[in-house]
């Protein structure tokens, strides 16, 4: 659907005589060509979100993500980042895995393990960096300008910017959530000296629904719109690198890598689309893994099977640790306690010590 209408901004264009250096329909047609769902364009103004993003900060909600207060308000003022921006070219690619194991089924096997839709298939990294690579040159040939993509790669308010260049709201679970795609997507951006009109901002249509805050299993959605990263599975099972905070263990049930608890309830994501690129296909059956065999896992079958994939960046030993709560969250059989017996010893002190939280776990509940 053409969701998009071009506002121009005042001061960009004088007459009508003076087209945009690139036309708006031409701009979608090279955006479907790399492979993207939906284009919008934005300005550099984020001031508010600045403020809101300062306050997040003070709050103290980023955790042990420091590299989020390391680059300050460069983060929020593109044209400070790389000098000379006029325009964000907001990039939308939709990756809903059509053909993974159905979500709740996972949830609810304790003996399977859970990786968020995001991650079953190639790291978006590379296939959104090419993307955004090939629909730069494409530009360029038409209207030379200077840019630099980003995917969630640099200091850059992605989902403000996706809101002002019209490709959703963000949502009560700080997600962007768009009326016609949901929200499994994820967001590029061209920064562009090229002074294209910008889009409409998407209007927000979360109204009194509040699904997404009581669904979150370890309570990170603190109020509307605010999330504490310290307490959100995503944080614990992939950007924190030590021991896990025992009072959030339990929560944390069969996810080992991310969680999707508060986007499985979001009434918009019956309008959630199939990923259309084969590179987010299932890979290596980790839509229902079987915890058992992937805490069998040698450091160089990890290498091997993750080559290629998002989860490979946590590394071996944090991948282990979250397979061990996982497992102490689940049935205690023999397959279990005999994995946990063996990994209390291992090398690494982190395995171990989940290792014996998991056994002291299942055997207290066994007893």
């Amino acid at each position: 659907s053409d969701m998009h209408r071009w506002a121009v901004s005042p001061g960009n264009y004088t007459s009508r005589a003076m087209e945009p250096p690139i036309s708006r329909v031409d701009l979608q047609e090279m955006a479907h060509a790399a492979g993207f769902s939906r284009v919008g364009v934005a300005g550099v103004d984020l001031a508010s979100d600045e403020a809101l993003l300062l306050q997040w900060l003070e709050r103290g909600h980023h955790g042990r993500m420091h590299y989020m207060e390391r680059h300050g308000t460069r983060r929020s003022r593109p044209a400070e980042l790389i000098p000379g921006t006029a325009r964000v070219i907001s990039l939308a690619m939709d990756y809903w895995p059509g053909d993974a194991a159905p979500a709740d089924q996972v949830l609810a096997a304790p003996r399977q393990g859970y990786v968020s839709r995001y991650a079953l298939g190639r790291d978006y990294h590379k296939v959104m960096r090419q993307a955004l690579a090939r629909l730069a040159d494409a530009i360029a040939a038409r209207a030379p300008h200077t840019y630099r993509v980003f995917v969630d790669s640099g200091p850059v308010l992605e989902k403000p910017l996706a809101r002002n260049a019209g490709l959703g709201w963000i949502g009560k679970h700080t997600n962007p959530i768009s009326s016609d795609a949901g929200s499994y997507f994820f967001l590029g951006e061209i920064l562009t000296d090229l002074p294209l009109p910008v889009d409409e901002p998407a209007t927000a249509h979360c109204g009194s629904c509040t699904a997404c805050m009581p669904a979150c299993p370890t309570q990170a959605i603190i109020a509307p719109f605010q999330l504490d990263a310290r307490r959100g599975i995503s944080y614990l099972t992939i950007e924190l690198r030590e021991s896990i905070p025992v009072e959030f263990r339990a929560a944390i049930g069969n996810r080992i890598y991310g969680c999707d608890d508060c986007q499985l309830v979001c009434p918009w994501n019956k309008f959630a689309r199939a990923a259309a690129h084969p590179d987010f296909r299932v890979r290596h059956a980790l839509d229902a893994p079987r915890l058992a065999d992937l805490a069998g896992w040698s450091r160089a079958d990890f290498e091997s099977r993750f080559e290629g994939s998002a989860i490979r960046r946590i590394g071996y030993e944090v991948f282990l640790r979250n397979v061990m709560v996982a497992l102490g969250n689940g049935p205690a059989d023999e397959a279990a306690l005999r994995i946990l017996r063996l990994r209390c010893g291992d090398d690494s002190a982190l395995v171990a010590e989940h290792a014996r939280w998991a056994l002291d776990r299942l055997q207290s509940r066994g007893s």
